[in-house]
């Protein structure tokens, strides 16, 4: 009996040796996350239904990278009215209504921070190079 178990072991150990492991004993190093890259001239974006509610991602994108020079053009697709307005002076797009658009120009580099007057959970920002 006992020579039986140790059959079966050594069997079991062979096995487990022969198909090798993909453990590693060091971690592996992550990879570098890619930096953002500036969109194409003309970008948008996009007030959704509910927006109210979601905060930080009321804006989509909520954070945005453009070229200096870009227009962006903030749309509102929900069915009550909201801003886009800078945190600092730069922008006021005043009250966007259901279906209307607000555009603006950022012509120097820089990280520019913004949030909704009528729902103040609302922000986003613009990263411009």
């Amino acid at each position: 009996m006992f020579n039986v178990r140790l059959a079966v072991a050594a069997t079991a150990l062979t096995f487990c040796v022969a198909c090798g492991s993909s453990y590693s004993s060091s971690p592996a190093s992550p990879s570098p996350a890619p930096s953002p890259s500036p969109t194409p001239d003309g970008s948008s974006v996009t007030i959704p239904t509910g927006a109210e509610s979601l905060g930080n991602r009321a804006f989509a994108p909520d954070d945005l990278v453009v070229a200096t020079g870009t227009t962006v053009t903030w749309t509102n697709g929900d069915s009550v009215a909201h801003t886009s307005t800078s945190d600092v002076s730069g922008w006021n797009s005043g009250s966007v209504a259901p279906g209307g658009r607000f555009s603006f120009t950022f012509a120097a580099p820089g990280t520019y921070s913004y949030h909704c007057t009528i729902h103040p959970g609302m922000v986003g920002k613009v990263e411009v190079h």
